[in-house]
């Protein structure tokens, strides 16, 4: 069992502060995944829970004891990092049955822990190879395993995907989704591909600039963002915003197009951001009418789907999922029409979502 309990935590390497505060509590057996972009102190969390580094203020809680000061080797946690590190004079045995040893285990049981990991990872053929006779996706499998062997309370992971290509990041995403299951145990996943976020997680933490913008399930997330950070870096393409102004039931995009709602916020603000994602619009040639006058930048082929991309006004470019046989020329003058339910709207001053 671990449960996780992070209060007012801060980080400062000397006069610099790079964590201002974290508060965060972590369920027994969930999988939770730090997200958000580099540099916004997600790793840095990480090697605090685990001991790397020392806690500047706060307090640490694993199963409602006090961690602050607990050496990392007694903590009951376990760290895969990166870069693997693996040793490269040892075979894969001998890798994970290093730290078991170090740990004080007989041999039995450290042969019994490393049948356990490697059975679950699908190790058996590979027992007797270097590190440099693995590919990729088999070393973080034996980082992993290495890890395992320890039988943590808790299982941190840093970026364990990033020096993967496409095809192994899905398959190594799926084997860590399947031993979560299997083990059970608590485990704490970084990353900066909001991707893998969506997919894995339990609950995301996002973070930027050494804070937590939001906290919540990957639904949440994506169809309640608390302000524009979140609604921007979650869903892939991004949310369209627009800066729009409120004239009665009307919302006008100046130089762009107006649309009637019949629900707008509750807020009393005149201006307004509006967000909407790929999916809540459409594309039309017909130019009559409501909706925001747009160009056709160029139309993304994706097999099931495709997306065309548009530019309303000075704006950066923004995504519309259409069926896969739609084609628009470069260009070309088109009409976004958007659906009333799939719209969010944020403050323009404090850049917070509103309250409908």
């Amino acid at each position: 069992m671990a449960r996780l309990s992070l209060r007012g935590i801060k980080k400062r390497f000397k006069a610099v502060e790079v964590l201002h505060g974290i508060d965060l509590d972590v369920n027994d057996r969930e999988l939770i995944v730090f997200v958000g972009p580099s540099g916004c102190g997600k790793s840095t969390l990480l090697r605090l829970i685990a001991g790397l580094d020392p806690i500047t203020d706060g307090e640490f809680l694993l199963n409602d004891k006090r961690m602050n000061e607990v050496a990392p080797s007694r903590r009951g946690i376990a760290m895969v990092f990166q870069s693997y590190a693996l040793y490269p004079h040892m075979d894969v045995y001998e890798n994970m049955a290093f730290g078991a040893r170090l740990m004080g285990l007989s041999k039995a049981e450290v042969e019994a822990r490393i049948a356990e990991a490697t059975r679950m990872l699908r190790l058996e053929p590979l027992l007797e190879r270097k590190p440099r006779e693995l590919s990729g996706g088999q070393r973080q499998r034996v980082a992993i395993g290495r890890a395992l062997v320890r039988k943590p309370q808790l299982l941190l992971l840093d970026e364990p995907l990033s020096n993967l290509d496409a095809a192994l990041r899905s398959e190594v995403r799926l084997e860590i989704a399947r031993l979560h299951r299997e083990i059970g145990g608590t485990t704490i996943y970084v990353t900066h591909d909001q991707v893998e976020a969506m997919t894995l997680a339990d609950r995301i933490v996002v973070m930027n600039g050494g804070r937590i913008e939001q906290f919540g399930s990957p639904r949440e997330l994506y169809e309640t963002p608390a302000n524009t950070f979140v609604a921007n870096f979650i869903g892939s393409p991004r949310m369209a915003m627009l800066g729009v102004e409120r004239e009665g039931d009307r919302l006008i995009a100046p130089g762009i197009g107006a649309i009637s709602l019949t629900r707008l916020p509750s807020a009393a603000d005149r201006e307004l951001m509006m967000g909407v994602r790929p999916d809540g619009m459409s594309i039309s040639p017909d130019l009559q009418g409501e909706g925001f006058a747009a160009q056709v930048v160029y139309t993304e082929y994706l097999g099931d789907s495709a997306y065309v991309y548009v530019k309303m006004g000075e704006g950066a470019p923004v995504s519309i999922r259409c069926t896969p046989d739609t084609q628009y020329a470069p260009d070309t003058p088109v009409k976004i029409r958007v659906m009333a339910d799939k719209l969010h709207f944020f403050s323009s001053k404090t850049s917070q979502r509103l309250a409908m």
